[in-house]
């Protein structure tokens, strides 16, 4: 089960580090340009991050009840977990997608 609980941790850190990439392009663009589409990327990789920040610090450090919660198998089925880590890694993918996209 830790090893789930770690997945998470990870992909949660690199989805941060490729969103801080992101909004930086993105904010830098708005700045220029002052478009819409550009505004709008740039709210979205905030967001974005935020969640991820907030996943972090739920997974790292030990909120009562809700850390033991989240990696307790004893609370959360394996399924469960494992459907957590799915949605995180299929983040990632999508998140790493565009960074692609964005910096090519």
């Amino acid at each position: 089960m830790a090893v789930l609980i770690d997945a998470m941790r990870v992909l949660s850190a690199l989805n941060v580090a490729l969103l801080i990439g992101l909004g930086y392009v993105w904010g830098r663009n708005f700045y220029r340009f002052r478009s819409k589409h550009t505004l709008g990327l740039l709210v979205f990789a905030v967001l974005l991050l935020a969640e991820n920040a907030l996943s972090i610090v739920f997974f790292v450090f030990n909120f009562e009840g809700l850390t033991a919660w989240v990696t307790d198998p004893s609370f959360v089925p394996t399924i469960a977990q494992q459907a957590m880590l799915t949605l995180r890694a299929l983040e990632f993918a999508g998140i790493a997608f565009l960074t692609w996209v964005t910096w090519d």
